[in-house]
């Protein structure tokens, strides 16, 4: 008799935070009624963050990723479309870029084309065929999900041969002044600055939460270290301004034998 197979180890990119949710099981439950609960105020505060920036930054990266016209992407934890409008542009044609996100608040407040398609889903299990997108990209949500080597084996499942991969994520500073200023900034200042914007009571707890899981979340040789795992080669890091990390990979295909 054939003895079990091992279960294999999840890999959250970071332990529960308790000071929001009490366990791993509650994680999902808090995001989505975070999420929802701002998400009328997202947008306002993320280019208050980003000092207006946001929108060339993303389609530079996506750009960097390979992303070409023409390309059928998916775009995970879309949200408000931040990443997934800049993917509309590079592509051509926003019938040809998909959005997927748990959060039905975030979608809603969108302001995307009526030509693309938003989904409600989750990055561990996607719902979609295996081969099916040139493109798979994921702006700022990787900190957001349960199991590291799960979605990133989804990602690696719906890709066709061939298919690119870019993962857009904020990243701790190197050196301990620039960790201090990010969190100066990003748990300190932004928070308070929402309650002169905003009418929702979670917004403020959003960004600090969002600090929160920057400042917890697994290094980036672990994140490259599952993608790798998960069967995607060519797994590089591109690093701007020492913070906002790329995380870049390929589906082997035809021309590129893993």
């Amino acid at each position: 008799m054939n003895a079990p197979k091992p279960l294999a180890a999840v890999r959250p990119p970071h332990l529960p935070l308790t000071d929001y949710y009490p366990s791993e099981q509650g994680r999902q439950a808090f995001l989505r009624k975070i999420f929802d609960d701002t998400a009328a105020d997202y947008d306002r505060i993320e280019a208050m963050l980003a000092w207006g920036s946001g929108s060339r930054y993303r389609r530079q990266a996506l750009m960097r990723g390979g992303l070409k016209p023409g390309m059928k992407v998916l775009d995970v934890g879309v949200g408000t479309g931040l990443v997934a409008a800049q993917a509309c542009i590079l592509t051509g044609d926003p019938a040809l870029v998909t959005g997927v996100d748990p959060s039905p608040g975030m979608m809603a407040a969108s302001k995307l084309p009526e030509t693309m398609v938003l989904m409600e889903g989750r990055a561990e299990s996607l719902p979609f065929p295996d081969n099916h997108f040139d493109f798979v990209s994921m702006g700022y949500a990787l900190r957001h999900i349960s199991d590291l080597g799960v979605a990133f084996a989804e990602f690696e499942r719906v890709l066709k041969p061939g298919g690119r991969l870019c993962i857009l994520e904020i990243t701790q500073a190197r050196s301990r002044p620039g960790r201090w200023l990010l969190k100066s900034y990003m748990r300190g200042v932004i928070p308070l600055l929402t309650r002169f914007v905003s009418g929702q009571k979670n917004t403020a707890t959003i960004w600090r939460y969002y600090w929160d899981t920057i400042e917890a979340c697994v290094p980036p040789e672990q994140v490259m270290g599952a993608l790798g795992a998960a069967g995607l080669m060519q797994v590089g890091r591109h690093l701007e301004i020492g913070i906002f990390s790329e995380y870049q990979a390929v589906k082997p295909g035809p021309s590129q034998p893993a």
